[in-house]
């Protein structure tokens, strides 16, 4: 694998949606997740890293060192005993350090998610804890929203016809229905419009752990970019990233022998970088009516803000030679 990451980074993320619901409350028949207190639109972390999961589950199937821990309709003891019988004496039936340790070492290197964002495998065979350099809080939507439920009807039902053993006893049933009773009423739960920003923290010391590399870090912006391209449905609405800022902390002296040391711990609190009105403005054009796309909000940066230390790129689309050129730049 490359060698992990020297520099601390932090990032905003801004995306959107129109006429869906971004995610949904299981608490509440899967409404849009709302602050109670104040109206503001929630989406969570866990959310989030699902679809980073997924994309790179699509951009990067089958190459090795990025498969992904975290699957829909899996076992994780499988990958877990997958790992023991992988590392040096195969799988024993036993938890030593050494060999725990082991697994987890091998996790960190086959799976993406486990090097990125963590994940706890004392489970089954065990193969220890990893803390992950990624984290990512959960996104607010800049002003508050008002899900709408809306009723729809669906032509068909899905009824358990008792004693059906043949097609044509179904075929009978459908028959001897009225019109009425071969369809059904639903419910959808959409947000007309909601902004969204979500704030991200890259740690380089828990990156040594780990092995989390900047060729992770590429592919972690790329997904971040591209999730909502490749997670359509029709409950979604549409999604898009509008826009993505990432912080890079490179050390105030590059001639100074503790430049390095000052950039993996960070040059600025991460509240300087992330908080609005900082280096990063959001604002509504016009207060008095309420948004209903992106283009009703100004949104900015002023590089002139930045601390000393801290480097700055601005995305809204992902640009894989602009990264490269950008990350090609000073580092400590």
């Amino acid at each position: 694998m490359s060698r992990p990451i020297q520099n601390r980074y932090e990032f905003l993320l801004f995306f959107d949606v129109q006429d869906g619901n971004p995610n949904g409350d299981p608490d509440s028949g899967n409404a849009p997740r709302v602050d109670p207190e104040d109206g503001h639109g929630l989406v969570s972390d866990v959310a989030l890293k699902r679809r980073v999961r997924n994309y790179v589950q699509v951009a990067r199937q089958g190459v090795p060192g990025f498969a992904i821990f975290v699957q829909h309709g899996t076992n994780l003891n499988r990958f877990i005993f997958e790992a023991h019988e992988k590392t040096p004496g195969g799988y024993t039936g036993t938890k030593t350090k050494d060999k725990v340790e082991a697994a987890r070492r091998w996790m960190c290197e086959n799976f993406f998610d486990v090097r990125t964002f963590g994940a706890v495998m004392s489970t089954g065979p065990n193969a220890g804890q990893v803390r992950g350099p990624v984290q990512i809080t959960f996104a607010r939507s800049l002003h508050p929203i008002f899900p709408a439920e809306v009723s729809v009807t669906r032509g068909a039902v899905a009824e358990d016809v008792k004693n059906a053993k043949t097609l044509e006893d179904y075929l009978r049933w459908e028959r001897e229905q009225p019109e009425d009773e071969l369809r059904t009423m639903g419910r959808k739960s959409l947000v007309p419009y909601g902004l969204y920003v979500a704030r991200g923290f890259v740690s380089a010391h828990l990156a040594q752990g780990t092995g989390f590399s900047q060729e992770d870090l590429k592919l972690l912006v790329e997904a971040l970019l591209n999730m909502f391209e490749h997670d359509r449905s029709a409950s979604k609405g549409h999604m898009a990233t509008r826009r993505f800022y990432l912080f890079q902390h490179v050390g105030t002296n590059p001639n100074n022998p503790e430049n390095q040391r000052q950039a993996m711990l960070g040059c600025a609190p991460a509240h300087r970088l992330l908080d609005l009105g900082q280096v990063v403005f959001a604002r509504l054009l016009d207060e008095t009516r309420p948004p209903r796309r992106f283009a009703d909000y100004a949104v900015k940066a002023d590089p002139d803000r930045l601390p000393r230390g801290v480097r700055m790129l601005e995305l809204d689309q992902w640009d894989e030679e602009r990264f490269d050129a950008w990350m090609g730049g000073v580092h400590a």
